[in-house]
């Protein structure tokens, strides 16, 4: 057992994951030599050798087209997309090709292909570094899309990506690079579509995914001071979907809340509350209430991106102003 970051996780699950199958390879830009532009490949070239660990030229469509043709030829490749909002560069690759080759071939190619991403906001980059594109994958079908808010969940689901035999899109949540946690020696792997209660309570259910998990946990936390139990629940992936996880709990609580860094217009919330209000609608014993960003691009002044992003305090306020009308 040692401290381990979020940021370190990242190397240790793609190693933990190279040493096993000498299938996997990786490629990016800046990720072998320089160990990534936020550090998280760091030591990787050096164990597994320039054939494993590749730098790239600065382009996206080249990196997923190399990841894509290597996946269809036997290899695992994992590909680094260096901001989430750069999939917009090569975004035909991923949802025309990578998405639909499994199906269009009648399952006869598969594409055990991970293409990481460093996702969101919280860190002032502006406009066009800090978008949250959960929402773009996950209305792609054939892509699997994984949001882990801890070091162990990135080492454990990282490792359930690598070994599936489908794409998945795989988002770190930049905010959280420098979040360390315990987390124990050896093999972590995890199951890919398993939610995870990471508080108990008995008045609401607050779902997260991502670097909102903290937030709601000290929203959680919070509440509790003042005799409000909120159960709160770590998506973790939102392809596959924990929907039974979020059914129980909402029927055992009658109230769901969740909280989404990504713009309010056809956010991920919108479709929980949607399986929601069509499964157990019965058992709700108010409105269900979502908390988000506004519509608009995530500005890049400290103030403004504070104001834009959901915090524990707003979750808390939401909650509380809810639960009391």
């Amino acid at each position: 057992m040692a401290k381990l970051t979020y940021r370190h996780a990242v190397a240790r699950g793609i190693a933990q994951e190279m040493r096993r199958d000498d299938s996997v390879v990786f490629l990016g830009e800046d990720v072998a030599a320089a160990g990534g532009v936020f550090k998280t490949t760091g030591g990787l070239l050096e164990e597994f050798g320039g054939r494993r660990v590749r730098d790239t030229p600065i382009s996206e469509q080249a990196i997923l087209g190399a990841a894509m043709g290597a996946a269809m030829t036997g290899l695992r490749p994992i590909a680094e997309i260096m901001f989430a909002d750069f999939f917009a560069v090569c975004w035909d690759i991923v949802a025309n090709e990578i998405a639909k080759m499994r199906y269009m071939t009648g399952g006869q190619i598969t594409l055990p292909l991970v293409i990481r991403a460093a996702n969101g906001g919280g860190l002032r980059f502006g406009a066009q570094h800090s978008q949250a594109i959960e929402n773009w994958a996950m209305a792609i079908p054939g892509l699997k899309v994984v949001a882990p808010s801890t070091p162990r969940d990135v080492v454990g689901l990282l490792a359930a990506s690598i070994r599936d035999p489908d794409p998945v899109i795989f988002l770190e949540a930049k905010s959280l690079y420098a979040v360390s946690e315990d987390v124990e020696d050896g093999e972590i792997v995890d199951t890919l579509g398993t939610a995870r209660a990471v508080r108990d309570g008995g008045d609401a259910t607050i779902v997260a995914l991502g670097p909102m998990v903290p937030k709601a946990c000290a929203a959680a936390d919070e509440l509790a001071e003042e005799g409000i139990r909120c159960e709160v629940l770590d998506l973790r992936s939102l392809v596959p979907l924990d929907t039974r996880s979020v059914l129980e709990s909402v029927a055992r609580t009658g109230r769901l809340f969740t909280v989404e860094e990504n713009p309010r217009l056809c956010g991920w919330g919108a479709e929980v509350s949607s399986i929601v209000s069509e499964e157990i609608f019965g058992d709700l014993t108010g409105p269900i209430v979502r908390i988000t960003t506004p519509h608009i691009p995530l500005p890049s002044a400290h103030a403004l991106e504070e104001l834009a992003l959901p915090s524990a305090a707003r979750i808390a306020e939401t909650v509380r102003k809810a639960l009391a009308s």
